[in-house]
């Protein structure tokens, strides 16, 4: 079993930033995938990141690219989302998720391909 907790969000001005962190335990955590996900209210969870199990390749949602990085630490069992100019549109409730092993193709950017999850953090972008 894997652990996933996240933290870091908040309420934030459109136009700042926001850093959230995902900290993994119970498995090597560079065995695995690792992804960010978010839901709005009434709609349903979204791909915004992933990132492969070295960190060697990264992948964007259009809705966020140029405005978010994803990174992970191996050593520290983390993996980081930096949000930059953060637009209403970004409030969601913030999901850290994990794979087992290499993505196949584009599988990063479907979260029924994910094994584990973490329960969430609320990053809320106000106009």
């Amino acid at each position: 079993q894997v652990q996933l907790v996240e933290s870091g969000g908040g309420l934030v001005q459109a136009g700042g930033s926001l850093r959230l962190s995902c900290v993994a335990s119970g498995r090597t955590f560079s065995n695995l995938s690792m992804g960010w996900f978010r839901q709005a209210p009434g709609k349903e969870r979204e791909f915004v990141a992933a990132i492969t199990l070295t960190g060697g390749m990264t992948y964007y949602a259009d809705s966020v690219k140029d405005r978010f990085t994803i990174s992970r630490d191996n050593t520290k069992n983390t993996v980081i989302l930096q949000m930059n100019s953060l637009k209403p549109e970004d409030t969601a409730v913030y999901y850290c998720a994990a794979k087992r092993g290499y993505y196949s193709g584009n599988y990063y950017k479907y979260a029924p391909r994910y094994d584990y999850w973490g329960q969430g953090t609320q990053v809320t972008v106000s106009s």
